[in-house]
Protein backbone atom coordinates (compact mmCIF):
# COMPACT_ATOMS: atom_id res chain seq x y z
CA UNK A 1 0.00 0.00 0.00
CA UNK A 2 2.75 2.28 1.01
CA UNK A 3 4.62 1.69 -2.21
CA UNK A 4 1.42 2.64 -4.34
CA UNK A 5 0.77 5.52 -2.94
CA UNK A 6 4.47 6.64 -3.19
CA UNK A 7 3.84 5.89 -7.13
CA UNK A 8 1.11 7.76 -6.85
CA UNK A 9 2.64 10.78 -5.71
CA UNK A 10 5.87 10.87 -8.23
CA UNK A 11 3.37 10.33 -11.03
CA UNK A 12 1.35 13.39 -9.39
CA UNK A 13 4.92 15.54 -9.12
CA UNK A 14 5.58 14.37 -13.27
CA UNK A 15 2.36 15.17 -14.79
CA UNK A 16 2.07 18.58 -12.90
CA UNK A 17 5.96 19.42 -13.72
CA UNK A 18 4.78 18.69 -17.08
CA UNK A 19 1.64 20.51 -17.07
CA UNK A 20 3.61 23.96 -15.69
CA UNK A 21 6.24 23.36 -18.94
CA UNK A 22 2.98 23.22 -21.67
CA UNK A 23 1.60 26.33 -20.06
CA UNK A 24 4.69 28.15 -19.37
CA UNK A 25 5.46 27.08 -23.56
CA UNK A 26 1.84 28.35 -24.41
CA UNK A 27 1.94 31.74 -22.93
CA UNK A 28 5.52 32.63 -23.96
CA UNK A 29 4.43 31.41 -27.27
CA UNK A 30 7.18 30.32 -29.80
CA UNK A 31 11.40 31.07 -29.41
CA UNK A 32 10.22 32.60 -25.91
CA UNK A 33 8.16 35.99 -26.67
CA UNK A 34 5.64 36.29 -23.82
CA UNK A 35 2.73 37.24 -25.76
CA UNK A 36 0.71 38.56 -23.73
CA UNK A 37 3.31 41.31 -22.83
CA UNK A 38 3.13 42.43 -26.50
CA UNK A 39 -0.33 42.39 -26.76
CA UNK A 40 -0.41 44.64 -23.37
CA UNK A 41 1.98 46.86 -25.56
CA UNK A 42 -0.09 46.72 -28.86
CA UNK A 43 -3.65 47.38 -27.43
CA UNK A 44 -1.70 50.57 -25.67
CA UNK A 45 0.22 51.78 -28.85
CA UNK A 46 -3.21 51.27 -30.39
CA UNK A 47 -5.52 53.49 -27.94
CA UNK A 48 -3.10 55.97 -28.25
CA UNK A 49 -3.82 57.00 -31.39
CA UNK A 50 -6.76 59.67 -31.64
CA UNK A 51 -7.52 61.18 -34.66
CA UNK A 52 -8.28 64.46 -33.02
CA UNK A 53 -4.37 64.89 -31.53
CA UNK A 54 -2.15 64.95 -34.30
CA UNK A 55 0.74 64.44 -31.97
CA UNK A 56 0.14 60.86 -31.42
CA UNK A 57 0.88 60.13 -35.00
CA UNK A 58 4.30 60.08 -34.63
CA UNK A 59 4.44 59.00 -31.11
CA UNK A 60 2.36 55.81 -32.02
CA UNK A 61 4.71 54.90 -35.22
CA UNK A 62 7.42 55.36 -33.42
CA UNK A 63 6.70 53.42 -30.29
CA UNK A 64 5.14 50.59 -32.80
CA UNK A 65 8.93 50.82 -34.73
CA UNK A 66 10.65 50.18 -31.09
CA UNK A 67 7.98 47.25 -29.98
CA UNK A 68 8.88 45.56 -33.54
CA UNK A 69 12.16 45.84 -32.99
CA UNK A 70 12.31 44.43 -29.63
CA UNK A 71 10.27 41.72 -30.39
CA UNK A 72 12.29 40.51 -33.15
CA UNK A 73 15.30 41.27 -30.10
CA UNK A 74 13.66 38.92 -27.76
CA UNK A 75 13.43 36.13 -30.69
CA UNK A 76 16.93 36.17 -31.54
CA UNK A 77 17.01 37.88 -35.14
CA UNK A 78 20.62 38.84 -35.81
CA UNK A 79 21.59 42.46 -36.48
CA UNK A 80 23.54 45.48 -35.43
CA UNK A 81 20.47 47.72 -36.07
CA UNK A 82 16.66 47.55 -36.67
CA UNK A 83 17.26 47.60 -40.56
CA UNK A 84 19.44 44.12 -39.96
CA UNK A 85 17.20 42.52 -38.25
CA UNK A 86 14.56 43.29 -41.00
CA UNK A 87 16.83 41.72 -43.38
CA UNK A 88 17.01 39.12 -41.46
CA UNK A 89 13.49 38.45 -41.31
CA UNK A 90 12.35 39.08 -44.31
CA UNK A 91 11.23 35.31 -44.85
CA UNK A 92 9.22 35.80 -41.82
CA UNK A 93 6.96 38.52 -42.99
CA UNK A 94 3.39 38.56 -44.99
CA UNK A 95 4.50 41.74 -46.52
CA UNK A 96 8.24 42.62 -46.35
CA UNK A 97 7.52 46.29 -48.43
CA UNK A 98 4.68 47.38 -46.39
CA UNK A 99 6.98 46.47 -42.89
CA UNK A 100 9.66 48.57 -45.15
CA UNK A 101 7.57 51.38 -45.61
CA UNK A 102 6.39 51.79 -42.15
CA UNK A 103 9.60 51.49 -41.09
CA UNK A 104 10.81 54.18 -43.02
CA UNK A 105 8.41 56.36 -42.51
CA UNK A 106 9.58 55.78 -38.73
CA UNK A 107 12.77 57.17 -39.98
CA UNK A 108 11.41 60.18 -41.42
CA UNK A 109 10.15 60.86 -38.17
CA UNK A 110 13.14 60.54 -36.02
CA UNK A 111 15.41 62.32 -38.65
CA UNK A 112 13.04 64.66 -40.01
CA UNK A 113 11.91 67.94 -38.56
CA UNK A 114 9.39 69.18 -40.82
CA UNK A 115 7.64 65.62 -41.40
CA UNK A 116 4.17 66.03 -41.54
CA UNK A 117 2.00 62.05 -40.85
CA UNK A 118 -1.48 62.08 -41.25
CA UNK A 119 -3.74 60.25 -39.29
CA UNK A 120 -4.37 58.09 -42.71
CA UNK A 121 -0.47 57.24 -42.73
CA UNK A 122 -0.20 56.60 -39.11
CA UNK A 123 -3.06 54.11 -39.23
CA UNK A 124 -1.73 52.16 -42.37
CA UNK A 125 1.58 51.78 -40.72
CA UNK A 126 0.44 50.67 -37.30
CA UNK A 127 -1.36 48.19 -39.87
CA UNK A 128 1.85 47.20 -41.40
CA UNK A 129 3.66 46.81 -38.13
CA UNK A 130 0.72 44.95 -36.65
CA UNK A 131 0.71 42.64 -39.33
CA UNK A 132 4.41 42.15 -38.76
CA UNK A 133 4.16 41.55 -35.27
CA UNK A 134 1.74 38.57 -35.89
CA UNK A 135 4.36 37.07 -38.50
CA UNK A 136 7.24 37.38 -35.47
CA UNK A 137 4.44 35.42 -32.93
CA UNK A 138 4.88 38.47 -30.57
CA UNK A 139 0.99 39.16 -30.52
Amino acid sequence: MDQTLIFFFAGLVIFGGILLAVISFVKKGPKGLDVEHYREKWMTIEQQLKKEEPATFSMCVLNADKLLDQAMKDKGLKGEVMADRLKSASKLFTNRNFVWSAHKLRNKIAHDADVKVTYDDARRALGDFKRALKDVGAI
